[in-house]
């Protein structure tokens, strides 16, 4: 009884994410939620599509917050309040799916080895063996699986030791084939799909169109984090490329300045992914007609906030 009462208290502060018209409907299945239903709710986006999936982060100042409750939010799909909220908790240890997606082209041979190196470091700091599974994508003119799903940093590290750098560049081919991976990689409970992108951006091989990508990556639920390998001072094409990517994916860009600075901004990715909030929700009037729905999510009182996420989703038509 504890429970539904809590339960109906966390649907009930939906009233504060927009407007009136926010349904205060409970469902059966909410009322008697355990943290396995609550799991097993999440990972049904597929199977339901009148049920969407959000994992954001919230900053303030620079800082992850992670006691924040969900009347500290506004949630609009559609520009509408959500019709009921599924499920809200933070998850600190989510299980990671991570696929390193590492430019070997021509453009970026002269500090190849120091992101090699960075990218190594990370896997051996971030995967809990049996807990946490990564690959390993390198392009050149085509997009290379170096090393499929594994929880040995071992592996992994070993896949991005041995390449070698020269030839054309594949950037969305090599983040698409990332992304069939971490949709297919056969979890049934939730887990947090993440590519980790390096790159200059620069694309001159690919098949798919970057449109395409990014629509494949939100369909798949798969969060991009992209660290430019341009050093410079001035922001190219490329890296007007990769801010879109991460930002329409609800990651992150970095512009590491130095190859020095590659290290820090993958501690930075690290932090990220143990910093976050699951939020599913049924949407309001959803129609399976083929659209693209775009989600708000945004902080409710404190402007301070900064909350990232993916920018919306398209349903499947009937």
């Amino acid at each position: 009884m504890l429970r539904k009462a809590a339960l109906l208290l966390v649907l009930l502060t939906l009233s504060e994410f927009g407007n009136a018209q926010t349904a205060q409907v409970l469902d059966a299945s909410v009322a008697s939620a355990s943290n396995a239903a609550a799991a097993d709710q999440l990972a049904t986006f597929h199977a339901r599509t009148e049920e969407v999936n959000l994992i954001f982060t919230a900053t303030k100042h620079g800082k992850y917050l992670r006691d924040l409750h969900p009347s500290d939010f506004i949630v609009l799909d559609d520009g509408k309040p959500p019709e009921a909220l599924r499920n809200f908790q933070s998850e600190t240890n989510l299980p990671l799916r991570v696929a390193l997606v590492l430019d070997a082209s021509a453009s970026i041979t002269s500090r190849f080895n120091f992101e090699q190196q960075a990218a190594i470091e990370f896997f051996q700091q971030v995967l809990r063996a049996g807990v946490d599974r990564g690959i390993v994508v390198t392009f050149k003119s085509s997009p290379t699986l170096a090393q499929g799903f594994t929880d040995s940093a071992a592996k992994l590290g070993n896949a991005v030791e041995t390449v070698s750098a020269g030839g054309g560049s594949a950037v969305y081919d090599a983040v698409n084939l990332a992304t069939k991976e971490l949709m297919d990689s056969g979890d049934q409970a939730p887990v947090r799909r993440v590519i980790i992108l390096i790159t200059d951006g620069e694309d001159n091989q690919s098949e798919i169109t970057r449109r395409q990508l990014i629509d494949a990556a939100n369909h798949a639920e798969v969060t991009i984090y992209a660290i430019s390998s341009n050093y410079s001072n001035i922001q190219t094409r490329g890296d007007n490329i990769l801010r879109q990517l991460a930002d329409e994916t609800g990651g992150r860009v970095f512009f590491p300045g130095k190859i020095e600075n590659v290290s820090h901004d993958f501690k930075q990715i690290e932090a990220e992914l143990r910093a976050q909030y699951v939020l599913s929700y049924k949407p309001a009037d959803f129609v399976a007609d083929g659209r693209y729905r775009r989600i708000q999510i945004t902080a409710h009182n404190d402007k301070g906030i900064i909350v990232r996420a993916r920018k919306g989703y398209f349903v499947p038509a009937n």
